[in-house]
């Protein structure tokens, strides 16, 4: 494969979508993207990691510039080329998978292939067999080695993750997580990093108190919708620290693009005006006690970003700005802990946002459903929804990657 072959792809049928990667406490480390494309059109490994790298430069932001690592597939044919100048390699990783046959002159071929990847800063990932005695040549240069756990039986999970890390010392990734049940048992006998569609789907809710800033920011969000005057609006924000403080980090974070050093909460509202404090107040009902979003708060700024994105042709700076908050709080409930009504409750919407959220229905849902797709396996609804958009593939992968590094830059 060479760089043509990206030049020639037909990105025009070809769809990505993503998975996090979360740390033990459930942060997010990083993004696995992968080609979803659909119709008869015939493909292959290799012709994806072309297609990815084909997508991500039609974007005009850099995915691989945030704090998250990109996690991409290759195939042994892959590892040499020009389309990997589309990376900083500081921040990807590129999963190799087994040897055909386990060969051992094409173990030995594609090691040397990797090392000059190496060193050029890409880390490398390999699945389980690496541990295998006819890998013990790529063992040293493992930074990842992901297991599907519903491949394995459970009862050798455990002396697979140590046989990894004494092998390799590489990271272990656990994939195909599917329960929080499971979550806690891979996390209790040694894996580090955790991947799968549970960290997508609705968990059950469990009570818990909104913290201060929470419902500080949800105090300020309803004085600027009920348009109060500046003084009252400095004062709600002064008089909770950590609320100032946030507000002020995200104001001056790359995801909002000022020139201008904001240095005080009265420069802060004067500067930016009510409808931009307004989102950023909302935005602060997604981050934890320490500013960083929760992994549902990521999922909910990346959906809002790509909402308001999607819906640039069709929708009114207004009704973009009410997409960006469907999008918001479309996780609010698991963000708060409580049921979407009760968290609703707090803010007094009504309307679109309202009707969309909690029926079901409205002008926006189309956009939250394309949106949401992007987080599953499902083709079939992405492909739906798409059409119901009347928007191209290639549209809405380049609104997908920007919205990923708009929500990456704003809690730098």
């Amino acid at each position: 494969m060479n760089s043509s072959d990206a030049e020639n792809s037909d990105v025009s049928s070809f769809s990505i979508a993503r998975q996090h990667i979360v740390d033990a406490d459930k942060s997010i480390v990083g993004y696995e993207l992968f080609n979803r494309s659909q119709g008869d059109r015939a493909h292959t490994l290799a012709s994806d990691v072309s297609l990815v790298l084909n997508v991500m430069a039609q974007s005009s932001s850099k995915l691989v510039n945030g704090q998250a690592d990109l996690f991409i597939n290759a195939t042994h044919e892959s590892l040499t080329g020009s389309h990997w100048d589309f990376l900083v390699p500081q921040r990807t990783i590129i999963e190799v998978p087994p040897f055909p046959g386990h060969d051992a002159a094409g173990i030995e071929e594609a090691r040397l292939k990797m090392m000059t990847l190496r060193k050029r800063g890409f880390r490398l990932a390999f699945n389980h067999t690496v541990v295998a005695p006819v890998y013990k040549s790529w063992q040293g240069i493992a930074d990842f080695v992901k297991v599907d756990v519903r491949a394995i039986d459970p009862a050798k999970l455990k002396a697979l993750v140590d046989a990894i890390h004494s092998r390799t010392g590489a990271i272990a990734v656990a994939e195909k997580v599917e329960s929080a049940a499971q979550f806690e048992v891979f996390r209790d006998i040694g894996f580090h990093f955790f991947q799968g569609y549970w960290f997508s789907k609705p968990e059950v809710l469990k009570s818990q108190v909104v913290s201060p800033s929470q419902a500080s920011a949800a105090n300020l969000f309803n004085k600027l919708r009920s348009e109060a005057d500046v003084d009252e609006i400095e004062l709600a924000i002064k008089k909770d620290a950590a609320l100032g403080y946030n507000l002020l980090r995200l104001i001056n974070s790359a995801g909002l693009g000022l020139r201008t050093k904001i240095t005080s909460i009265r420069q802060a509202v004067m500067l930016l005006g009510n409808e931009r404090l307004q989102r950023w107040a909302a935005m602060l009902m997604t981050a934890g006690v320490d500013g960083k979003p929760s992994l549902a708060g990521n999922m909910a700024v990346v959906r809002a970003k790509m909402m308001e994105l999607l819906g640039a042709k069709t929708l009114s700076p207004e009704e973009q700005e009410e997409a960006f908050l469907i999008g918001l709080f479309s996780l609010l409930d698991r963000m708060l802990g409580c049921t979407l009504a009760e968290a609703l409750s707090m803010l007094g919407l009504d309307g679109a946002i309202t009707e969309a959220l909690l029926q079901g229905s409205g002008k926006y849902m189309d956009l939250l459903a394309m949106t949401i797709a992007c987080e599953m396996e499902d083709a079939t609804i992405f492909s739906e929804a798409a059409q119901r958009l009347e928007l191209s593939y290639r549209e809405i992968n380049v609104a997908h990657m920007e919205a990923i590094v708009w929500a990456d830059a704003v809690y730098q």
